[in-house]
């Protein structure tokens, strides 16, 4: 197992309890008071985000167990740049605000968290070590 310096434990602190307070605070009070149903993909949206406010939120207390919501991260928002920010950019329509907001957002997150991430450990634990055995 590769150590993980004291420094990077507590910079991976501070992005869970950013990512946990960010989205939590955004998401919980419209998940408890929405007057109206919602249409059901927003309602899918905000219950997920909710929930992986909650887990980041573990995250501050595991950073290292919970690092699998870190290269989460990364990876629905490549797939959400490549899939659907990508071809509106290179389309003729203009794109909205919200979707630019969401655009910073996404290149924000590939700003921090490669930075964070303890990329030693990522591969010592994730990318090299066996699997768990099938039968």
């Amino acid at each position: 197992m590769t150590d993980v310096s004291l420094f990077r434990l507590y910079l991976m602190r501070a992005i869970y309890l950013l990512f946990a307070l960010g989205v939590g605070s955004g998401m919980w009070p419209q998940l408890m008071h929405h007057p109206t149903p919602w249409p059901l993909w927003h309602g899918v949206g905000c219950s997920l985000l909710a929930a992986l406010s909650v887990m980041w939120a573990l995250g501050i207390r595991y950073p290292l167990k919970m690092l699998p919501l870190f290269l989460f991260e990364l990876v629905w928002k490549a797939i959400w740049l490549i899939a659907v920010a990508l071809p509106l950019w290179w389309s003729a329509n203009p794109i909205d605000a919200d979707t630019w907001e969401t655009i910073r957002t996404c290149l924000g997150t590939f700003v921090v968290l490669p930075i964070a991430i303890p990329w030693p450990y990522v591969f010592a634990n994730y990318l090299s070590m066996r699997g768990d055995r099938w039968r």
